[in-house]
């Protein structure tokens, strides 16, 4: 049998069906459609976790103490910071920092936002830039010097427009201050810290007027390189052991910042994974629906069949059929299932879910839909070619 007129069997009966074949083709629809929106809002949180950790520097050490035998009130302190410093060969800088929670105020505004006390390195490591004014300076913290350095978002809210911010008087936590600095807005956060619409203030100041004992300070290290970052973790856990073993010990948690950024790329990826099983599952509900509908359609054209093979049609020739049949169906149900994707993407963003659709979701959509299409319509198919034309002839 040629294959134009094989081709024209087949679309005579998806005319002659065609409800038929829309019902059939629904699952692949919705299972195709569905492939492209997972992957891409797995792309998307895959971005946006690099985005997060782009201004991250791998190397970058995040120690905190979390107690020990002897020293549950253990708190670490800038003399760690000088004792890293000293006692290291892996550590090429470090800085201490403290952060909470509290209420901001200018003569027009208020805001309750992040407030970070800060040594005068934090900008070098971090690597800020300023809009106006000067960062925490050398001496500061040790003055106790009552100024506040404001992320441009913060200064705008604040002040409307931050370079005249600067030299103006704030409350943060009921205390009066002096803003001596606005940082340059970099739309994404920093050290974990979101530094747009932060307020940065000298360590010592924050310690002793805001937080007193409830603080909980970290110390952000730089490894010399990427080699040094493993022999670092384990040299700085020494250092607090050896250095605190007369009070019973100090046990510090020291992570990595390469370690954060592979730890939600894994989550990111696994979710992925779960998400797109789920449309596969979808998928193969739509094969099942396919393979059904082609056993209806076999035992309906059972007399067709007959007659084919009586008029010279191969065993192949039938198989070929039916089995084109149901990756035509699946291949127009993926190709269906990724223009209703454009429709939903919007639709989706529309509820703040973050959409990256590619070419890679659409490619994955089609690929698993004529997958689907062969693989359940292979059966049916082998059925309706093994008919002999002498039974298929007398069938009713």
């Amino acid at each position: 049998m040629r294959l134009e007129e094989l081709f024209r069997l087949i679309f005579a009966n998806l005319k002659a069906n065609t409800f038929r074949v829309f019902l059939t083709m629904l699952g692949i629809v919705v299972g195709a459609a569905t492939i492209v929106m997972v992957v891409g809002i797995g792309r998307a949180s895959q971005e946006a976790v690099e985005d997060q950790f782009a201004m991250l520097n791998v190397g970058t050490l995040y120690i905190q103490s979390v107690g020990g035998s002897g020293a549950t009130n253990f708190k670490i302190g800038p003399g760690d910071m000088t004792m890293i410093l000293e006692n290291s060969e892996y550590i090429a800088d470090a800085t201490i920092t403290v952060g909470t929670r509290t209420t901001m105020a200018s003569s027009t505004a208020t805001y309750d936002g992040g407030v970070n006390g800060v040594m005068d390195n934090f900008d070098d490591l971090s690597n800020l830039t300023m809009l106006v004014g000067d960062f925490i300076a050398p001496g500061d913290s040790e003055d106790r010097a009552r100024i506040v350095v404001l992320g441009e978002e913060l200064a705008t809210l604040l002040y409307e427009d931050p370079v005249l911010a600067l030299g103006q008087s704030i409350t943060v936590a009921g205390r009066r201050y002096e803003v001596s600095g606005v940082v340059n807005r970099i739309g994404d956060s920093v050290q974990g810290i979101t530094v747009d619409d932060s307020a940065f203030m000298p360590y010592e100041t924050v310690e002793n007027y805001i937080l007193g004992s409830t603080s909980k300070p970290r110390i952000i290290a730089v490894a010399r390189d990427l080699d040094a970052v493993a022999p670092a973790i384990l040299e700085v856990e020494q250092l607090f052991m050896d250095e605190y073993r007369a009070t019973g010990g100090a046990e510090v948690s020291v992570r990595d910042a390469g370690s954060r950024l592979v730890a939600a790329q894994d989550s990111a990826r696994t979710m992925s994974v779960l998400l797109i099983s789920i449309a596969v599952i979808t998928l193969i509900v739509g094969g099942i629906g396919i393979m059904n509908v082609l056993f209806v359609s076999v035992k309906e054209r059972t007399k067709e069949i007959g007659i084919l093979k009586a008029l010279g049609a191969r065993k192949q020739d039938i198989l070929l059929e039916f089995l084109l049949e149901s990756v035509i169906i699946s291949g127009l149900g993926g190709l269906a299932g990724i223009l209703l994707s454009f429709v939903m993407t919007p639709l989706i963003a529309y509820l703040e879910v973050a959409v990256s659709p590619s070419l890679e979701g659409y490619a994955l959509a089609f690929v698993f839909s004529i997958v689907t299409g062969t693989f359940f319509g292979y059966y049916p198919a082998t059925r309706a070619a093994a008919l002999k034309p002498i039974d298929a002839l007398r069938y009713e």
